[in-house]
């Protein structure tokens, strides 16, 4: 009489029944709020409190600090429409055949931060938070709020569960504020003081 074969009398294994997803709790997108909003006031906080240091920003190619900074705001306010186009091909919301789009959109979200911070610092730490002007005074509460909103964002993108709406939500409030950014200052520059570099 022939054995068994042993796969055949092995026990099976039950497929574990899949649990129903869990209720959205308010933590979930309340957090990352509540982080982003910290850091955007801590930073206003920083700016209105700390001393202007007064101190110059020297990027080589530029006649000044003034146009280092509406040159390198500008270009990061060109990736944040490259943001935009690409997280509305992303969403199905706009139809573009690249292969590499979510690499595109999140390297071009990568360089529009980085390149506003050599911006911020100076604003921050040279120039301060002052309410003296209201244009100034905007420019300094959305500049703080493109680093609250850019904080959110991040930690909503890591967080799962979300309604569907977190994403594009966090992302949209980023590009407002990067858009108020540049037309308080890039803008401003570009119109007011004259077109150069």
């Amino acid at each position: 009489m022939n054995a068994p074969d042993p796969e055949l009398t092995r026990p099976r294994a039950t497929a574990r029944p899949v649990p129903p997803p869990a209720a959205l709790s308010w933590t979930t997108v309340v957090l990352p709020v509540v982080a982003g909003t910290a850091v955007a006031v801590g930073l206003g906080v920083y700016g209105r409190l700390h001393a202007p240091a007064g101190l110059s920003l020297a990027v080589p190619g530029f006649s000044g600090t003034l146009y280092a900074k509406a040159w390198l705001t500008t270009l990061a306010f060109a990736f944040a429409l490259v943001q935009i186009v690409t997280a509305l091909a992303l969403e199905g919301r706009v139809r573009l055949d690249v292969p590499v789009l979510p690499t595109v959109h999140r390297w071009s979200g990568r360089l529009a931060v980085l390149l506003t911070v050599p911006v911020a610092v100076h604003c921050l730490y040279s120039l301060g938070f002052r309410p003296d002007d209201p244009r100034v005074l905007a420019h300094s509460a959305v500049g703080c709020l493109v680093y609250g909103a850019f904080v959110a964002k991040m930690l909503i993108l890591v967080r799962t569960g979300l309604p569907r709406w977190a994403v594009p939500a966090a992302g949209g409030l980023l590009f407002t504020a990067f858009v108020a950014v540049w037309l308080t200052s890039s803008w401003w520059v570009f119109t007011a003081v004259g077109f150069t570099f």
